[in-house]
């Protein structure tokens, strides 16, 4: 069937859309749904796609074929490479058991290995993963801040000690950031007794959809025997001081709902656009 924005925008309640993730509320639009459409499947990123600095095809694709949509309701599977397959569902939770049954025969048809189901909420749902979608902007600048230092400019000692550094935060994602650590923008570093404790990158920016500088999402992590020093806030706040001096408009991020990330989102006064919550079916 043919995927209708008019049916779709009344019952979107996060600003969110299929293999583009968050997106700023401005930028949401029936031609940016109808770019998703007409790249499904054909292994190509949108200009403005997120996922592109890290490879060269897009994984994730929408099953437009598969789309389920009235005025109550709509439907938006995906699947990726990896066998994926998810349900995204925008409309009331009493849609939520068509949405599982849906996943579980998607899946099956397509030969998936994990199904799950996608949706959306003002506040957290104790059933499900719920992840916060928050939105900073730059139209104050952010001030500079002591202490963390650009992972380049440490002496080649302290620069080094990274690797072990990654290889500790291995399940946030830092190991795969060093594998990429020579193609990537800056990463800010905390140092403590001659060593890297913790981090913040890569820092980068991308043109929205509408042509805004969005600052684009980072691996972030303090070594645990360092948490609960004021680390992470000290890089938070410098990696905000570099989107502010590097043409930033806004940054959107996702925060686990309840975590440490969160709570300090939310204490340095992002605005709160919902929650995405996702349970494996």
């Amino acid at each position: 069937m043919e995927l209708s924005w008019d049916l779709l925008h009344p019952v979107m309640s996060v600003p969110y859309l299929p293999t583009l993730g968050p997106l700023h509320p401005d930028a949401l639009s029936a031609g940016l749904l109808a770019d998703v459409c007409a790249v499904a499947g054909t292994g190509q990123f949108l200009p403005h796609d997120k996922d592109r600095r890290w490879s060269e095809r897009k994984d994730e694709r929408l099953l437009v074929g598969d789309v389920h949509q009235d005025a109550r309701r709509t439907l938006l599977p995906t699947l990726t490479g990896r066998g994926v397959l998810r349900v995204h569902l925008y409309g009331a939770a009493g849609h939520r058991p068509e949405a599982v049954e849906t996943a579980a025969k998607l899946a099956a048809v397509h030969g998936a290995t994990t199904a799950r189901v996608v949706w959306f909420r003002a506040d957290p749902d104790p059933v499900a993963a719920s992840t916060r979608v928050q939105l900073r902007t730059f139209e104050r600048p952010a001030p500079a801040v002591e202490g963390i230092e650009d992972l380049d400019a440490l002496p080649e000692p302290v620069r080094a000690t990274f690797a072990a550094f990654a290889e500790k935060l291995a399940s946030e994602g830092f190991a795969f950031l060093h594998s990429r650590i020579d193609s990537v923008g800056p990463v800010l570093t905390a140092v403590r007794e001659e060593r890297v404790v913790g981090a913040i990158g890569p820092m980068e920016t991308m043109p929205d959809p509408i042509g805004r500088a969005r600052l684009l999402p980072q691996y972030f992590g303090v070594m645990p025997e360092y948490r609960g020093l004021g680390l992470g806030r000290l890089l938070w706040r410098a990696a905000m001081h570099w989107g502010s001096t590097n043409g930033a408009d806004y940054q959107l991020l996702q925060t686990t709902a309840g975590g440490a990330s969160d709570r300090l989102c939310q204490a340095e006064g992002l605005a709160d656009l919902g929650f995405v919550c996702t349970m494996t079916v």
